[in-house]
């Protein structure tokens, strides 16, 4: 097998040293690749999107390459990477090169790995993420990101869309932007996880009730300011904001309503058809994302990893 030396020369194996360059170690063909190629990443749309290539997530992530998907994570808020087949264990461990892990209170797992979510969707188990929403906004401190495994995919269909609370907010008026600073909203479990829904047999029903219990209703600004990069965008979503606290319920109503449109325009979206063994990282904490429900009675098998973030904020001494 051919080796390459640090002074560059291709040199079959000799008992371990460069031929040409006495005492200089060899470097192995893996070693090779992965020096010569580097991380690259291509925005694929406007607003928000970056497509990678020249990575191996099946293998270990050094710290630099860590820092750099991090670095790339916050500046186009949602990273695919193609033909990634990691296994619970290596997803798991993955993840936690970015942080704490979430384990959720309802959604399966796949039993050894308990960070590892299922998300199995079939005719027994229709979609239930047919709507824009953030990952897991009822707790103090919502997942910073989380990244999403294709496992089985349905022949046609089944994209996910992603949308930019940044750029979403950037759209808005001066006027709007000031109006909506001054306010902050509930986030609640029950409003998309609801005994109907998921609580159809004792066990289940006691699951439900108890992570209800586990979770009360918490409330963060309706505009967040991202610890990274410092730009603001609108925290709120379908799923989990039930009202905003400084308005009466019709008020509320209205401007929830506002929000949770004006984020999901075509314009601060980009939507990613899966190929099995995709991956998708994105930044939770200021997008939200749309899994399309059009592959009925097809199955869809997704795996997810949520990692822990920090309590959200809105600095005010910042230009918005």
């Amino acid at each position: 097998m051919p080796f390459l030396c640090r002074a560059g020369a291709l040199q079959a194996m000799c008992a371990g040293t460069c031929c040409t360059c006495p005492g200089d170690s060899l470097i192995g063909v893996k070693d090779l690749f992965a020096n010569l190629f580097s991380m690259q990443v291509v925005r694929i749309s406007p607003a928000l999107g970056g497509l990678v290539s020249g990575v191996d997530l099946c293998q270990p992530v050094s710290d630099d390459l860590r820092d750099e998907i991090s670095a790339n994570l916050v500046e186009h808020q949602v990273l695919f990477f193609e033909n990634q087949p990691l296994t619970p264990v290596q997803h798991r461990d993955l993840a936690q090169r970015f942080g704490e892990l979430h384990v959720h209170p309802i959604y399966p797992n796949t039993g050894d790995v308990k960070e590892i979510i299922v998300l199995d969707t079939n005719d027994k188990n229709p979609p239930d993420s047919d709507e824009w929403h953030t990952d897991v906004t009822f707790i103090e401190q919502p997942p910073l990101g989380a990244l999403l495994s294709a496992r089985v995919l349905p022949p046609f269909g089944g994209d996910t869309l992603w949308a930019s609370g940044i750029a979403a907010y950037e759209a808005l008026s001066d006027s709007f932007k000031d109006f909506i600073l001054t306010l902050t909203a509930e986030h609640d479990i029950a409003a998309s996880f609801t005994i109907e829904r998921y609580g159809n047999s004792p066990e289940t029903r006691k699951m439900v009730e108890s992570a209800r219990v586990k979770n009360p209703p918490v409330v963060h600004p309706v505009v967040r300011t991202h610890p990274v990069s410092k730009q603001r965008g609108i925290f709120v979503n379908y799923s989990f904001t039930t009202r905003i606290m400084e308005l009466s319920t019709r008020e509320s109503e209205m401007v929830l309503n506002y929000l949770t449109s004006h984020v999901s325009k075509p314009e601060f979206t980009v939507r990613w058809k899966w190929k099995q063994y995709d991956l998708a990282f994105w930044d939770n904490r200021l997008t939200q994302h749309y899994a399309t429900a059009d592959y009925m009675p097809h199955r869809r098998v997704m795996h997810r990893a949520t990692i822990l973030g920090d309590k959200p904020f809105l600095e005010t001494d910042v230009a918005s």
